[in-house]
């Protein structure tokens, strides 16, 4: 590393013997950056330097350019400057590196305003490009400072990314960033000190600020401070582009893109996101689909006209069903899949698209009890199913008797809206409910649709389904149709099951869930019917072990669901003990001496 004296940069300057000075490019707060030439072999480049002289913890400054410097050496792309030269004196510092020849693309949209959507589409590739090689690298390079101002628009219309100076190696195991940096307006939340670590999510999101400034000319760190859809700003903007920018841009990085790769395959086909697009497609094939009929009304039907029409159904159910994915945060959805399963009440995924939305998806902003932050199934939803299962197009014919002739479609569907029913019907269940369709699926073989293990669950839980209703009734000789004890005996056994063979963890909380809710309300019932209070214990004490021993990985897409589950579990595990105590203390008076507990109550 090469020493060079503190003087102030002439042009003409020599420095190190080989860069002349040719002219000041720039100047920030800490920094001067040059034009330089090296005359032996007639090359242009760019040096950066800081003096120590006025800069505030130099030290700290030099280390964060060794840093810069370190990163870029180790890194060839075509989008990302070259350090060639690293030159230290004892009051200055310099780094030479390519002269990036072009315009920041900051002062283009100042100068001239939004630019063409083209471009700036063509830009967001690139850029994708380029911070994938960046992510790629091990361990992965987060850059944390895009924004209009670091990027240089080359003559070849390439996009460089330059300044280095807030990038860093992602460590996995920290929780969070030490220290903020970025800048206000493009910076992503996590990267506010305590907000979270920064990851590749972080760039995706400061690159969709920038697209957002590129596109509207608004600087999201100018008022109104916010965010806007584009077509806020510019309706004749493609809301293609305007769904991927809100998506980089959700507060929360797991709701955003995954990878600069998935964004920009987005970005490729913007215009399939196009609700005009879209929609100019769907009114051309309706126009096709009408002149079919018409020539079939008149007599000349026809194998080719039958297979268009049939097509043109399946595309038609194949878009609904895209749109519904698409629409969900707008609320739009609903009738999207309303119209797929007018098309083609035959397929199952309409239906079953439609109940995991309610049950997983659409639950934000809603009023929802402790441990139901989402499979929550509510009384409106429950109302549309029942809708979409009736008569939904012209014919009378019900939805539901087109879906039985998929047999296999049909139990499968059978078994989640059963499910759907049992543990999640406004947060408590509705076990009536869910006998037909447990029954349905009870009854069904196994296939690609619904395996055995689905099927021999769906039986267990349909005869405790059936027990509600029978529950504690006495027959005139004195007998009880139904017993608590025969009531413990299936519901412990659906618990174990799950346990032993390891079910899905959702799964496995709703059978704890249901177990753990009747030891709290039934206990003086089970004791009543033989079971004794070290089998109670016992269930609770592998409950206890086996949720201690619950892992759940957060990037899941039922996480949120389950923390909060287990967390609701482990803090009524001691409801339950003190329940049991009660029960076998003074002969279950403290447990209330009710003869029929009310068996649909949840988990307080």
């Amino acid at each position: 590393m090469q020493k060079e004296g503190d003087t102030t940069r002439q042009t003409g300057e020599l420095i190190d013997g080989r860069y002349r000075i040719l002219k000041k490019l720039g100047e920030g707060g800490m920094s001067v950056v040059y034009l330089a030439v090296n005359e032996k072999v007639n090359r242009y480049w760019a040096i950066k330097e800081v003096k120590k002289e006025g800069v505030k913890d130099f030290e700290i400054v030099r280390q964060g350019l060794l840093a810069e410097a370190d990163l870029l050496k180790r890194l060839h792309h075509p989008n990302l400057p070259d350090i060639v030269d690293i030159i230290e004196g004892e009051e200055t510092f310099l780094l030479v590196m390519d002269y990036i020849e072009g315009r920041q693309l900051e002062n283009i949209v100042q100068e001239f305003g939004p630019q063409k959507q083209e471009d700036v589409v063509e830009w967001g590739k690139q850029l994708c490009d380029v911070l994938s090689y960046l992510h790629s690298q091990q361990p992965p390079i987060i850059y944390r400072d895009m924004k209009p101002s670091n990027i240089m628009l080359q003559a070849d219309g390439r996009v460089m990314l330059i300044d280095f100076g807030t990038a860093r190696e992602f460590k996995e195991m920290e929780k969070e960033d030490t220290t903020y940096l970025g800048t206000q307006g493009y910076a992503a939340p996590e990267q506010y000190g305590g907000c979270g670590q920064t990851d590749v999510r972080t760039d995706i999101y400061c690159l969709g600020v920038t697209l957002y400034y590129l596109l509207t000319g608004h600087n999201p760190a100018k008022q109104p401070y916010e965010i806007y859809p584009i077509r806020y700003w510019n309706v004749n903007l493609s809301s293609g582009i305007e769904t991927i920018i809100l998506k980089c841009t959700r507060k929360n990085p797991s709701d955003r893109y995954q990878s600069c790769e998935e964004l920009k395959q987005d970005l490729f086909h913007y215009y399939d996101f196009d609700m005009e697009y879209r929609n100019v497609q769907k009114l051309r094939k309706v126009i096709f689909s009408c002149f079919a009929i018409l020539t079939i009304a008149f007599g000349s039907l026809s194998f080719v006209f039958y297979k268009t029409e049939k097509d043109f159904r399946t595309d038609v159910y194949e878009d609904c069903l895209y749109e519904a994915q698409r629409a969900v945060e707008g609320q739009e959805y609903r009738q999207y899949y309303q119209m797929a399963i007018t098309f083609n009440p035959q397929d199952s995924r309409g239906y079953k698209e439609l109940l995991n939305t309610f049950l997983w998806i659409d639950n934000q902003g809603q009023n929802r009890i402790k441990g139901y932050a989402v499979c929550f199934f509510s009384k409106e939803e429950e109302e549309f199913i029942r809708k979409m299962l009736g008569v939904t197009g012209e014919e009378k014919k019900r939805n539901e008797e087109y879906l039985k002739a998929c047999k296999k479609e049909y139990e499968s569907f059978a078994y989640n809206l059963g499910l759907a029913y049992f543990y999640s019907y406004n947060g408590v269940g509705n076990k009536g409910a869910a006998q037909k369709w447990l029954k349905i699926a009870g009854e069904g073989k196994p296939s690609e649709e619904l395996e055995q293990k689905d099927i021999t669950r769906a039986q267990k839980l349909y005869k405790i389904a059936s027990y509600y209703e029978n529950l504690g009734v006495y027959h005139q000789g004195g007998n009880t149709e139904i017993s608590y004890k025969d009531y413990w005996a299936d519901l412990v056994e659906i618990a174990e099951d799950d346990r032993l063979r390891g079910a899905n963890r959702s799964n496995m909380l709703l059978s704890y869930k249901e177990l753990l809710s009747q030891m709290i309300t039934c206990a003086s019932e089970f004791r009543k019917a033989g079971v004794s209070e070290t089998e109670m214990e016992e269930q609770l004490k592998e409950m206890e072990k086996s949720l201690s021993k619950m892992k759940i990985e957060e990037s899941t897409i039922n996480a949120a669901y389950e923390i909060e589950m287990k967390e609701t579990l482990c803090e009524n595990l001691l409801a339950a003990h003190r329940s049991v105590e009660a029960a076998f203390a003074d002969g279950g008076v403290k447990n209330g001496g009710n003869t029929k507990a009310d068996l649909s109550v949840s988990v307080p």
